[in-house]
């Protein structure tokens, strides 16, 4: 049976809660990544995507100097790198979230996307995911 662990990209990219808007599109920009998991030291406390950005504050006139937990999503939906990539595909799909950011012992240690699990999860469970994460 495989684990997440087998499939997660080790290789975080994130960004301090304090860190301004402009901070985190010139990350997302330089790494080409449209989203980013928002710590407080070594704690996930959010995650912040591209859309994000631009539709809680840009949008609303926010200057690019706002601060990430501005835009931020507090709710972030976690897995242990233990995780079953079956178990991890049906929480993407029911949570509707295309990555799941990987946590052992309270620290951040990977990321998985949907594409990840797609080439180890059953064709189906993949496929089921996405039907639901397409959903309005």
């Amino acid at each position: 049976m495989k684990t997440i662990a087998d499939v997660m990209s080790r290789d975080v990219v994130s960004i301090g809660k304090d860190a301004t808007l402009q901070d985190a599109a010139a990350k997302m920009a330089k790494e080409d990544i449209g989203s980013l998991p928002v710590t407080d030291g070594k704690k996930l406390v959010g995650v912040v995507t591209d859309r994000d950005i631009v539709v809680r504050c840009v949008a609303k006139g926010a200057a690019a100097s706002a601060k990430v937990s501005d835009a931020m999503t507090k709710d972030v939906t976690t897995c242990a790198s233990s995780s079953d990539v079956h178990a991890a595909a049906r929480l993407m799909g029911d949570k509707q979230i295309r990555r799941l950011y990987v946590m052992d012992a309270g620290e951040l240690v990977g990321v998985v996307a949907l594409g990840d699990l797609a080439t180890e999860a059953p064709v189906e469970d993949a496929a089921k995911a996405l039907k639901k994460i397409s959903q309005d």
